[in-house]
């Protein structure tokens, strides 16, 4: 995981709250449900430069992990790569709705950027939710190697499993596709409004790294 803030978060997030609510509204109509998501088509649809410049930060944040963590996989040399967002889409909930554990196909790299939110002290606060309200909880690949969840100390370093994100507005978190997440419940005064997006990162020269004869 990889966790950034957008420096230009005060002035874009209002911004993009609107044009969000105004998509909703155009597509679901005065019937708000207590969660509802956009199509992925976000790029095409919303021409805003404040939308451009967020996007613009993500790319960048995206390209520059991307390159750190595959530093001796990546062939030396100049490489021409190609960064694409595969989808862009925006959630939004309330109502103690959740999005369930998933992952994300048809990309290497994924992300969720904080638009709006309660503050935490706020969240925290929930009779019901307490702090894991709004949280993002990410699973590590360890669940399907915990021996049919047998635990004792033979397997401790197997049990914590699990990371939790406190949103904030303005953060971006960027992670691995194959990563199991969820968007736990939330309730608050304000709904908490997500950007999601799945990117690929393709070679032009082709994306064969090692020789799969010789492997």
């Amino acid at each position: 995981l990889d966790v950034q803030r957008f420096a230009e978060a005060d002035n874009i997030n209002p911004v993009l709250v609107r044009a969000f609510n105004a998509v909703r509204l155009a597509l679901e109509g005065e019937q708000r449900q207590n969660f509802f998501a956009s199509p992925d088509d976000l790029l095409t649809r919303i021409e805003l430069p404040e939308f451009s410049s967020l996007i613009q930060f993500i790319a960048g944040a995206v390209q520059g992990l991307a390159k750190q963590v595959n530093a001796q996989a990546w062939p030396a040399g100049k490489l021409s790569l190609d960064l694409r967002f595969a989808g862009c889409w925006f959630q939004i909930q309330n109502g103690q709705a959740f999005h369930d554990v998933h992952t994300h196909g048809n990309c290497s790299w994924s992300g969720v950027y904080y638009v709006q939110i309660d503050a935490a002290k706020e969240r925290a606060a929930h009779a019901g939710l307490g702090e894991l309200n709004g949280a993002t909880r990410f699973y590590g690949p360890y669940s399907q190697f915990q021996a049919g969840a047998y635990m004792d100390m033979g397997n401790a370093y197997l049990q914590k499993n699990t990371i939790d994100i406190q949103p904030e507005e303005g953060m971006l978190v960027l992670f691995p596709s194959y990563l199991p997440h969820k968007a736990m419940a939330y309730e608050g005064d304000k709904d908490r409004i997500i950007l999601s997006f799945n990117v690929q990162i393709n070679s032009r020269s082709g994306n064969q790294v090692f020789d799969y004869a010789n492997a």
